[in-house]
């Protein structure tokens, strides 16, 4: 981060006076526990925890300032302002005014991550290149990851999250991107945004923050979006598998670990599962042709790219095989995970560990009454669902269920379903593990990961 003074600090996020305005800010923490000297340490309130507590550790740690919005004692540079987070987004738009980085946005249903870290991993071969740090998508990463940059380098990648109306469009304000891209739009976060027509308003608000000059990238097989994009009075390029599409790919094939697809009259290998990420290679395309990076070029990178964690991660642990997909779900993630099962389980008995789909709204269980249907069509052989809708998921799946040896298993919560896994889960099984975040999944697979199977 380049360096200003807590003067200026204090000046920009409008905060009581300090009485050592001379002292130079090298970093923005919200962590006590990674503080460096120079640090500046903004008190957030969490759902489990409230910074203000460990504003005293901070400085002890080394933290040259520390910005609150209640009163922590006497000390040295405390900046109190009305709202943590608002300051820390006050910040990183100034800070963003300064610093003459290229930025990339990347909002939409799914695939976010992926896309973003396929464009970070092609263009870092090509430009000085800062990404999220994990999935720093939220009113508190997004000025964070703008922060982590400096004036050297020269692209930098953000995602923009959202659950309910109006957060996108605060965060593009803060990201003021070049290049804003929306990779798609599912039925996700529904207990927020109530139907698809506001989850596309949300998406496409990402292109308020656009800077002059600035382009829009979409995803053309959306109608839905197109239609909303053609009315916002905002050039767009479309990206996608139709025909009228700006920049199109066709051919996507997923087989196995991998896939291909073809853009331009060449053909594209992505060493990544699931059709989904065929449909992400071609959206972090569309981001790097912007940058005017070759498609030979491109070929060669994403041909190295490595998987990200927990979204269709295939693990090889002695004798069973996980693909692990837990980080989150939504209806469409969910098809995408169960036909990547049914493409990878040929010739094997196919587990599917299944949680919730958390913020739904209204139409929660309809939609897991639908995940049960589309479970029994997969061809998955053994179910084992957890969590509040898991009863509504085994009914369904069993009402729709082709074949009599189909095995439904059911649990309260996760802890129950681990302390179960030998019921169900046998030698050379193929297991996909998929649920919101809520319902912490990767517990399973870490208990997969260490379980002696018998041969």
């Amino acid at each position: 981060m380049k360096e200003f003074l807590i003067e200026d600090l204090a000046q920009i996020i409008r905060a009581e006076p300090t009485n050592s305005a001379n002292a130079v800010i090298t970093g923005i923490s919200i962590d006590s526990r990674t503080i460096r000297a120079g640090d500046c340490f903004f008190a957030v309130r969490g759902e489990n925890f409230d910074g203000h507590d460990y504003v005293s550790q901070a400085i002890v740690n080394g933290a040259d300032c520390a910005v609150v919005e209640r009163d922590v004692g006497a000390g040295q540079n405390i900046l109190k302002v009305a709202d943590t987070v608002k300051a820390l987004g006050t910040l990183a738009k100034w800070y963003r005014s300064r610093i003459g980085y290229k930025v990339i946005a990347i909002t939409g249903s799914a695939g976010k991550t992926t896309t973003r870290q396929m464009a970070y991993h092609v263009l870092s071969g090509h430009y000085s290149c800062v990404q999220a740090l994990k999935s720093f998508n939220n009113a508190i990463g997004v000025p964070l990851t703008i922060l982590s940059a400096d004036e050297n380098n020269e692209i930098l990648i953000v995602e923009l999250g959202s659950n309910a109306p109006g957060q996108i469009s605060a965060l593009t304000s803060i990201a003021a991107p070049d290049i804003a891209l929306i990779t798609n739009i599912y039925p996700a976060h529904l207990a927020g945004f109530g139907n698809l027509e506001t989850i596309i308003r949300e998406k496409a608000s990402i292109a308020e923050g656009l800077k002059a000059g600035g382009k829009l990238l979409i995803n053309g097989d959306f109608e839905g979006l197109v239609r909303y994009c053609d009315t916002i009075k905002r050039d767009f390029l479309t990206f996608g598998q139709g025909g009228d599409c700006d920049i199109r790919g066709e051919g996507l094939i997923s087989e196995g670990i991998c896939g291909r697809l073809t853009i331009e009259g060449s053909q594209i290998q992505v060493p990544l599962a699931g059709v989904a990420n065929l449909s992400n290679a071609l959206a972090a395309w569309a981001i790097c042709k912007q940058f005017d990076v070759g498609l030979e070029s491109f070929s060669e990178a994403i041909s190295t790219f490595e998987t990200v964690d927990m979204r269709l991660e295939i693990i090889n642990r002695g004798p069973i095989t996980i693909i692990n997909d837990c980080y989150n779900a939504n209806p469409a993630s969910m098809a995408n995970a169960l036909d990547c099962l049914a493409r990878l389980g040929a010739g094997k008995r196919k587990v599917f560990i299944c949680g919730l789909m958390a913020e739904l709204g209204a139409q929660s269980e309809q939609l897991h009454r639908r995940l049960g249907r589309m479970v029994a069509e997969s061809g998955v052989d053994v179910l084992a669902a957890s969590g509040d809708l898991a009863g509504v998921v085994a009914e369904s799946a069993r009402a729709n269920a082709g074949k009599e040896d189909f095995e439904i298993f059911v649990f309260k919560n996760t802890n129950e379903l681990c302390n179960n896994l030998s019921r169900f889960v046998r030698c050379d099984d193929i297991v996909l593990v998929k649920g919101s975040r809520s319902a912490k999944l990767e517990q399973a697979v870490v208990k997969l990961d260490v379980k002696k199977f018998d041969a």
